[in-house]
């Protein structure tokens, strides 16, 4: 007799790097949501392993890839979330929008994914107030870290001067529209907030626009452009882009019950963190870990000397072992000989390899190109969310078929997130 099929998941999302899919997850889960991550595709055991979710997602890497590369990471994820029946399908992308038309580019992925899900015109929600970030009449505004001043987000500190996507346009239609959106309309959050977003939205369509973005000025927009979503979904499969604000905005309409809470395991080892962020802010936390023992990485050796990548991975276990946390922190390259890819690729190896000696379960990578890259070389295919250390920092637990893996604990924190004591409580966690 064939297994009876389980219940399609209601929503999908595809997450361009692994920090900004793990939010989404935690987004989901703290909501009384049952979801899960997988970090790869899956196979048809590994599902039956899952078992039902309401809300299922993808992690990917797409924010730091050429276009070439974006289509070619797409093209099996369309079919797969469409062959699950979701009913939207969210390109998460992160809270500040930092792309490129040659790095990461929005339209590339979307029209990959509009082959298996064909929305002539896309909803993009922009801003996440709990991030502390906001779209006021088209424009993107962003806190420097969680307590720090809000800046529109081409003047920002960072995301103005990110090395790979910076951010020099805060008009996100004019930014959209230069990595090869057709027209891009807004619905501004006015309108939003006195009920008018679905008939804005039905006139866009009449117009044939390609996209319409939404404005997010408060927590309280979100459910009204949740409702407009989930109207269209039911004609036809949605897909949409935006940050976890998406998620926010679609779960007021999921129907899930509330699931058992998982029992806390009782984790060994102390914790481990590697750091590949540039960010002030992750520098910043650094700074205020004084549990840890500090450990500085030269990435230009890292990269070109394998002999010291391992002694490196044996030192870092051996402290580990016993009973000291410990912090890798990647220095600022000194030349331009390495790239950013070639240091996120070289520090995934390295924390891949620590991470892999068993001598701790509970660990975090800071860094969204450094987790995309170490989470697609570790040999695990989901996550389920089992707490959190800070806003943007969930804690995840790893499925994997290889019991050394199988229960790692681990956070994904992005250069921008978490409180400042981030790593002080990964140790009580």
């Amino acid at each position: 007799m064939p297994e009876p099929k389980l219940p399609a998941p209601k929503v999908g999302w595809f997450g361009d790097d692994f920090t900004g899919a793990s939010d989404t997850l935690a987004t989901y889960a703290e909501a009384g949501i049952d979801a899960a991550l997988l970090t790869r595709l899956p196979t048809a055991e590994q599902l039956a392993r899952l078992g039902a979710v309401t809300a299922l997602g993808l992690a990917g890497k797409t924010r730091a890839l050429d276009a070439d590369g974006i289509r070619a990471a797409l093209e099996p994820v369309g079919p797969f979330f469409a062959s699950l029946g979701v009913q939207v399908l969210h390109y998460k992308c992160c809270s500040t929008f930092d792309s490129a038309p040659e790095t990461g580019n929005f339209a590339v992925a979307m029209n990959a994914l509009r082959r298996s899900f064909p929305t002539p015109t896309l909803p993009v929600i922009g801003g996440q107030p709990n991030l502390r970030r906001y779209c006021l009449f088209g424009n993107l505004f962003a806190a420097a870290g969680q307590t720090g001043p809000v800046h529109r987000i081409d003047r920002h500190p960072t995301m103005s001067r990110h090395p790979v996507t910076p951010m020099r346009e805060a008009d996100l239609a004019l930014h959209l529209g230069e990595q090869g959106f057709g027209a891009v309309s807004n619905i501004f959050y006015p309108d939003i907030a006195t009920g008018g977003a679905r008939q804005l939205f039905a006139e866009a369509v009449t117009r044939g626009d390609d996209a319409v973005l939404f404005d997010v000025s408060r927590a309280e927009n979100l459910p009204a452009i949740g409702a407009v979503l989930w109207q269209i979904s039911r004609q036809l499969p949605l897909l949409a882009l935006g940050a976890s604000s998406v998620a926010q905005a679609l779960i007021p309409e999921l129907s899930a019950s509330q699931p058992t809470a998982a029992p806390r395991k009782t984790l060994y080892g102390p914790a481990f963190v590697f750091v590949g962020s540039l960010s002030p802010v992750t520098r910043a936390q650094v700074g205020l870990a004084a549990s840890y023992e500090k450990h500085d990485i030269e990435p230009e050796r890292l990269v070109a000397d394998q002999r010291y990548l391992e002694e490196l991975a044996h030192a870092l276990i051996a402290r580990l072992r016993s009973g000291q946390p410990v912090i890798a922190v990647t220095r600022e390259a000194r030349t331009s000989a390495v790239t950013g890819r070639d240091v996120a690729t070289a520090t995934a190896r390295l924390a891949n390899a620590v991470l892999s000696s068993g001598a701790t379960q509970k660990a975090c990578i800071a860094g969204g190109d450094t987790s995309s890259y170490f989470m697609s070389s570790l040999d695990g295919w989901a996550l389920r969310h089992r707490g959190s250390v800070g806003s943007g920092s969930p804690v995840c637990e790893l499925l994997s078929d290889d019991p050394a893996l199988d229960g790692l604990h681990f956070v994904l924190k992005g250069g921008q997130m978490g409180e400042p004591d981030v790593f002080e409580r990964l140790c009580m966690f």
